[in-house]
């Protein structure tokens, strides 16, 4: 097993591996009863997990939720505070989320807000939550007018990343995952790129030779930026790069398209805009579609989505009032900001990311 320590005030550890569920008791303190909320598709992941609480004298209380962005609903917050209450929860008891990043969000975000904040410990069974939302500390849900706007930041106990649960996960999810990996690479170390480019079809399995180490490296990334800026005030907003166009195109698709490959269009279209602003070389675009299409990805959307892409963006977390942010690139690893960009150079970059 590998530990990656992520510091700031809260510092905990991710642990990534086989039988990490050997971990789990030792995160949750004097704890008496722990709420296993799971993905409602995964009770065979969550029923060793509440074995191994029960043994280590734990009163373990499954919850399961819907799959996906369907479980990161108000409704659905509420129906786990009302069990929780149910279950006679204090301030000393805590909540493990089991299943992929929605799950491990709507967790975060249960533990967050019961009594003010309780213990978490978070299981990412996916890769797109373990390189990605389980790391970092911040929790939320969706409201119809935008994803991830209702949260709040709240680092967990720990997070434990079980290699053997990514042989379960579809393949297409799986590649979808390889998004944020790629995101690394893109905004900070290249090796990842460069081991992505050697074997594109090995880097789409989960069995592939270098799946520990691409694991290793973009959650080393994600873990060194949110030390330096937990609250996104600065430098971890470089973790969003791709991230506007994506989750604009995630709220058009009412959530029913994967997160990974909405971050790949997006990262096209901020290389794009990087480029067309004079700070990108075309090379460097060119690259994105290479590697990006090479394990599956998508690098394209529909024309016409453009006005209805346009106005989803204007809620967006780096917005300030009506000015618009974008992660961009100077160069690989090289990340920037654009400040209010004009319109027709936002039109003119998705232009070339429409098909």
């Amino acid at each position: 097993m590998t530990r990656i320590t992520v510091g700031g005030e809260a510092p905990y550890d991710v642990v990534i591996g086989t039988g990490v569920l050997s971990e789990l008791p030792s995160l949750l303190g004097d704890a008496g009863i722990v709420a296993v909320v799971h993905a409602e598709g995964l009770p065979e992941i969550a029923r060793p997990v509440c074995h191994a609480l029960a043994d280590a004298g734990y009163d373990a209380r499954p919850v399961p939720v819907p799959d996906g962005e369907a479980g990161k609903e108000v409704t659905v917050l509420a129906g786990l505070w009302s069990a929780f209450a149910g279950f006679g929860m204090t301030r000393t008891d805590a909540v493990v989320g089991v299943g992929g990043g929605a799950t491990t969000d709507l967790a975060g975000f249960a533990a967050a807000t019961w009594l003010r904040g309780v213990r978490a410990v978070l299981m990412p069974t996916t890769l797109l939550g373990m390189v990605d939302a389980a790391v970092g500390g911040k929790t939320a849900i969706d409201i119809p007018e935008g994803k991830n706007l209702v949260g709040a930041f709240h680092p967990p106990a720990g997070v434990l990343c079980d290699l053997a649960t990514l042989v379960t996960v579809p393949r297409a999810d799986y590649v979808s995952g390889l998004a944020e990996t790629i995101k690394a690479g893109f905004i900070a170390d290249p090796r990842i790129l460069e081991l992505v480019e050697d074997d594109p079809e090995a880097a789409g399995r989960p069995d592939g030779p270098h799946t520990l180490e691409l694991t290793e490296r973009a959650v080393t990334i994600k873990a060194r930026v949110v030390a330096e800026d937990l609250k996104e005030s600065g430098l971890r907003e470089i973790l969003n790069y791709g991230h506007t166009l994506g989750h604009a195109i995630e709220k058009v698709e009412a959530y029913r398209f994967r997160h990974g490959d909405a971050v790949a269009i997006g990262m096209v279209y901020a290389a794009e805009l990087s480029h067309l602003a004079g700070r990108l070389d075309a090379k460097v675009v060119d690259r994105h579609r290479a590697v990006l299409s090479s394990v599956g990805l998508p690098t394209s959307y529909p024309a016409e989505a453009w006005p209805s892409l346009r106005d989803a963006m204007r809620i967006d977390k780096k917005a300030r009032g009506s000015r618009l942010r974008f992660v961009v690139l100077d160069g690989v690893a090289e990340p920037g900001r654009l400040e209010d960009p004009d319109e027709d150079l936002l039109k003119r970059a998705y232009e070339r990311v429409a098909r």
